[in-house]
């Protein structure tokens, strides 16, 4: 199992990128995932336009408008209005913030001189992550590698970004797209009326929020006396770290999972899936050694998740 977590973890490129690139991470606002910067020269917090209006935030006016000329090509920029929101970075960082209103290109959220005063930053130069206490937690930040340092292995593959830069500096594009072809399945006549009768059963998304609570409720007993594991976190690229973090802010903004209370801890994993993209796997190993086996079988009726638990 080691073998093949070292084979799949990619090559990485070694800290170089860090000397000429500013903060760059992911948040949370509203349950979206947005992008963030952190650049202690900018004399105060701001948010994009964009992300005002698709987000769709409550703004008020600023008593003394100032202007902008660096923030954005074209000119300089009169900044009229503020707007309060919460953002959240992972599952430990949660924290209400005021921002100006600008158009800016470059992030949703970027966070100046004001957070960095506010929570007594400390800044770590060469690898430029940002470490605070919030909460009697000691927190620190990490920036994403940038993306056209962390898909330059892609081969011949495109991001979106960089195709449109390729359309503005070509005047003829020819594009081949790629579609998959699925074998068509032959359904018996007789099961067609079932299928639709119970069409809402197989959806092609799962519904936001967690089932309703069942008649019985499933627990975990423990052997007596037996001591509760705290794994450690496995080690991870920064591209794999960023891949879980996204996967969880997006299962805790659709309400499929919530943080866990337990004072039981045990390790998330990626395992890469044939298409490309990575599947969150939990090690519960060290937990199935101390649970008490059932001596009875466990009824149809109750849905068992391996992950909680627990028959919701």
């Amino acid at each position: 199992m080691v073998v093949r977590r070292s084979c799949y973890t990619p090559k990485e490129d070694g800290d170089d990128w860090l000397k000429h690139n500013i903060f760059h991470s992911t948040c949370t606002i509203l349950g979206k995932v947005c992008t963030f910067v952190i650049d202690s020269r900018s004399c105060d917090n701001l948010i994009s336009e964009e992300a005002v209006r698709k987000l769709a935030l409550e703004t008020e006016n600023r008593s003394k408008p100032y202007k902008l000329q660096w923030i954005k090509k074209g000119g300089e920029v009169t900044v009229t209005k503020r707007a309060l929101f919460s953002f959240s970075v992972g599952t430990t960082y949660k924290d209400d913030i005021w921002c100006d209103v600008v158009p800016m290109d470059a992030c949703h959220l970027l966070l100046g001189r004001p957070w960095e005063y506010q929570l007594s930053i400390d800044n770590n130069g060469r690898s430029n992550s940002y470490s605070f206490l919030f909460g009697g937690v000691k927190i620190t930040l990490v920036p994403s590698k940038p993306k056209q340092l962390a898909t330059k292995h892609s081969g011949n593959l495109l991001t979106i970004s960089q195709f449109e830069d390729e359309l503005v500096e070509t005047d003829s594009v020819f594009v081949l797209i790629g579609k998959l072809v699925l074998e068509e399945v032959e359904i018996s006549e007789a099961m067609i009326p079932l299928l639709e009768e119970f069409s809402d059963v197989f959806p092609d998304e799962l519904p936001d929020g967690l089932p309703p609570l069942r008649d019985i409720q499933h627990h975990i007993d423990l052997e007596p006396g037996s001591q509760l594991p705290n794994r450690p976190h496995y080690r991870m690229s920064p591209r794999e770290h960023e891949e879980l973090r996204r996967q969880v802010e997006e299962l805790i903004s659709k309400g499929h999972v919530r943080e866990s209370m337990s004072p039981c801890v045990v390790s998330a994993l990626l395992t890469p899936n044939k298409d490309g993209t990575w599947r969150m796997c939990v090690d519960s190993r060290a937990i199935n050694k101390i649970t008490v086996r059932y001596m009875f079988p466990i009824p149809n009726h109750i849905s068992y998740n391996g992950l909680r638990r627990e028959a919701r």
